[in-house]
């Protein structure tokens, strides 16, 4: 397992409908790497999660306020699915600017299942190569993507690494992909 001693990486949310292992699973593989994680979310208070878009799971206590954070206080950026989650998310001017700025800097993007909905309200999706969930193919397309039936894309054509996956059964393919590129963004 690649190492993340000293990265710092943020976990990207709306404050409901995030599908729990999109969250959980990745969240446990970067503190087992050795990294920090943090919910950063639009208000305080606790995230709620889902299970398959509709089943309540967990609450999870959010770590910092979205419109208080810049892309220069972390390593990368991991942005969880579940589709209310993802069409919340996209809708925030704070949170395309996140990713934005993210991307400007050259740092890791990691984004599961309905997540690629705010890359492409983002504006960063033109020209790139990644995957989603299967319903999300023709938006990505038609912002310009290309859309792969992969269980895990990574893209890195434009200076960024783009890491995406489709659904919960990606995770550990996801999970792997983002330590290997998270480490080796940090190791630079």
């Amino acid at each position: 397992m690649p190492s993340l001693t000293g990265a710092k990486v943020a976990f990207l949310t709306s404050m409901a409908g995030v599908e729990d292992p999109e969250l959980t699973v990745p969240w446990t593989a970067v503190l087992d790497a050795g990294g920090a994680a943090e919910l950063v979310a639009p208000e305080d208070g606790d995230v709620a999660t889902v299970a398959n878009d509709l089943d309540p799971v967990a609450s999870y206590p959010v770590s910092r306020l979205l419109g208080a954070v810049v892309a220069a206080e972390f390593d990368a950026l991991v942005i969880p699915g579940g589709t209310v989650n993802a069409d919340r998310l996209r809708m925030l001017p704070a949170a395309r600017e996140l990713v934005r700025g993210f991307v400007e800097a050259g740092k890791p993007v990691a984004a599961i299942c309905h997540a690629p909905w705010l890359l492409i309200d983002s504006g960063v999706v033109d020209g790139a190569t990644l995957t989603s969930y299967p319903s999300l193919a023709t938006d990505l397309r038609n912002a310009g993507a290309t859309w792969v039936d992969a269980e895990v894309s990574v893209w890195q054509e434009r200076g960024w690494p783009l890491v995406t996956s489709r659904r919960p059964d990606d995770l550990p393919a996801f999970c792997a992909m983002l330590l290997e590129v998270v480490a080796g963004a940090v190791r630079t």
